[in-house]
């Protein structure tokens, strides 16, 4: 039997979600579905057009009422990010949007695991854990994840590597509060610092100082250089989450820094925030505590404040 996943918003990053599942053969059945119904049809029929290079895929615009048995909700509707504005700028807006779609997708798909990919998302996955009434497991917000991707990618480029032996990550808020927690930075086991003692090249490679500064301002400030230069992102955000629902579909649990509901991890409670998580079959299975310094303890818990600060100010 197939899998079934279902896509709310079909804007740059839903449509491109829905490009990058029906490539990677993750689906067998796609829902689109938007506001704008001529949108979903066009981005839907232009998707199918390709499948006869690819695994078939069932790909189709529709209602809410065609979610049912869907194994994968994504939301990515709302009010896009304009140059210059902060995700937090988007708030109340998209939790007004949200609180429309949450009846109506749950009454269809109350089974299903939800990703949230709309901004500002920490928020919006806060205001899912509230008032979905969606079992906590299956509610997952992408979080940093892509900002993970973002620093493992910039980091790589420092030392000439491959991406997958870069093992670091952004905690935190997806926003400008977020962090990357040194301590925990390392490649191919080697921490991060040491890696260019502890090489030995026959080539003349020569490897940069790190300025730790200069990589986390690139990685919280990609988003807006990508936005002012093409006025939105969304290859990146794609793979990134057809990632976690690869997680998701797949037999075994991977850790993934998406964003989760605290209950106490770090000293931190009530709030959607990214540590490291344990992502399978039943969603969110559990969360890792790994250890930090104490300035890394200090800059989430200052990253959770920001977003609690936030939540007082809304209506959900």
């Amino acid at each position: 039997m197939g899998n079934k996943i279902t896509i709310i918003g079909s804007g740059s990053v839903g449509a491109t979600i829905a490009y990058t599942l029906a490539v990677q053969g993750q689906a067998s059945e796609i829902v689109m579905i938007d506001i704008n119904l001529e949108k979903s049809l066009g981005e839907a029929l232009d998707i199918r057009q390709g499948m006869a290079f690819v695994n078939p895929v069932n790909i189709y615009a529709g209602s809410y009422a065609d979610a049912k048995d869907s194994d994968i909700v994504i939301l990515t509707s709302g009010v896009a990010r304009k140059p210059g504005q902060s995700r937090l700028d988007l708030t109340q807006t998209n939790v007004n949007i949200t609180k429309t779609i949450i009846p109506e997708i749950t009454k269809a798909a109350p089974d299903a695991t939800y990703i949230i990919v709309a901004n500002p998302v920490d928020i919006l996955t806060y205001q899912f854990h509230k008032t979905s009434g969606i079992p906590e497991n299956r509610i997952i917000g992408s979080g940093t994840s892509l900002d993970t991707a973002r620093l493992r990618s910039r980091l790589a480029e420092y030392f000439h590597v491959a991406q997958q032996n870069v093992h670091a990550y952004v905690f935190g808020e997806h926003g400008d509060t977020s962090f990357v927690p040194w301590s925990l930075a390392n490649i191919s086991s080697i921490p991060i610092d040491e890696f260019s003692k502890r090489v030995t090249t026959l080539s003349d490679k020569l490897y940069p100082t790190l300025v730790r500064e200069e990589v986390e301002q690139y990685v919280r400030k990609s988003g807006g250089r990508i936005i002012s230069r093409k006025g939105a992102t969304f290859y990146a955000i794609a793979i990134s989450v057809c990632h976690i629902c690869k997680c998701v579909l797949g037999e075994a649990e991977s850790t993934l820094t998406v964003s989760a509901l605290m209950h106490g991890e770090y000293g931190i409670k009530d709030v959607c925030i990214s540590t490291l998580s344990l992502v399978g079959r039943d969603g969110i299975t559990g969360k890792i505590e790994v250890p930090l310094n104490d300035a890394e303890i200090a800059l989430l818990h200052k990253s959770a404040d920001c977003l609690k600060d936030i939540i007082k100010q809304l209506t959900f």
